[in-house]
């Protein structure tokens, strides 16, 4: 098939690859403009356009899709389809009907569950057993469109950096799956019940509040890894929770129970920390912070 590839960040750079290795055309690939990033603040690609660039595809990077020009420059290309995964940019009405098979997109969850940006940290933050990805035909609502088909996968106790690469594995091979049978597949809409959103993480999210329950926190640390990275202060110096194991122990929230870090949270369990990285330094366990960075038994973390 003729294709334009439409996504950005690391989520969505397998299923550019299995599309090229499925021996599809893809024309251009589309992705949000280089940012500014590191201490230099030089302009960075994303890994979407690092890889691009790599196997030799036209890049386009526009900053919106509204103008009539850009428009037009897309409908240019003739496409059986154009493949979203994780744009970052709202595809207008003449955009999803240029292509013509329309615009198919690769979304990190079991829709209607967790429409929306986070999807994968959502999920992890609310405990959900089971999670998935499924492709979708897009319309102008946000991930409202019908879906072609999907495949589930459990959360256990994975990480958002592990869950992820999970899913983004699976979707570049449920599209590739997709894409040989798209003719025969019938779409089921999406049921009314069931809906949520999946708002966009926010920093401040990141912050440990030990007022929550154990279990909380834990399913916190593992949504977080490795970013934005769930975190604690200690005498002005941010402490990031990389892996944690919940245990017994109880007290007012924050307070440190022990000289092995183990932290009073909500209810009657605490969390240690096993896996941490001090701001500035490399990961490292706990015991080897300890070594360097003292917390004695008693102190009350914010």
């Amino acid at each position: 098939m003729r294709i334009a590839f439409m996504g950005t960040p690391d989520f969505a750079v397998p299923t550019l690859d299995a599309l090229v290795a499925a021996g599809h055309d893809v024309v251009a690939v589309y992705c949000q403009p280089p940012r500014r990033a590191g201490r230099g603040k030089a302009l960075a690609p994303s890994p979407v356009q690092k890889r691009a660039e790599a196997l030799g595809i036209e890049v386009r990077h526009p900053v919106s899709l509204k103008s009539a020009d850009e428009q037009a420059a897309f409908a240019a290309l003739d496409l059986d389809v154009a493949i979203v995964a994780a744009y970052g940019l709202i595809l207008p009405q003449a955009i999803l009907d240029a292509p013509r098979l329309g615009c198919l997109n690769v979304h990190a969850s079991l829709l209607p569950r967790w429409r929306g940006a986070a999807p994968i940290h959502r999920a992890i933050l609310a405990g959900d057993a089971v999670t998935g990805v499924g492709i979708m035909q897009m319309e102008r609502g946000l991930d409202t469109g019908p879906v072609v088909s999907v495949v589930e996968t459990q959360v256990d106790g994975k990480t958002g950096g592990e869950l992820t690469a999970e899913l983004a594995d699976l979707g570049a091979d449920l599209m590739v799956k997709t894409l040989v049978s798209l003719n025969d597949l019938k779409p089921t809409p999406q049921p009314e019940a069931g809906v949520t959103y999946a708002a966009k993480i926010d920093k401040a999210e990141a912050r440990i509040d030990w007022a929550q329950g154990a279990m909380a926190v834990e399913r916190q640390v593992r949504a977080f890894n490795p970013v934005p990275g769930a975190f604690f202060e200690h005498e002005g110096e941010r402490i990031r929770v990389l892996a944690c194991a919940i245990v017994d122990g109880a007290g007012a929230p924050g307070t440190v129970l022990d000289d092995a870090l183990t932290i009073a949270c909500g209810g009657d369990r605490a969390i240690r920390p096993t896996t941490v990285q001090r701001a500035g330094r490399g990961v490292m366990t706990t015991a080897e912070l300890l070594r360097g960075f003292a917390i004695a038994k008693g102190t009350v973390l914010a």
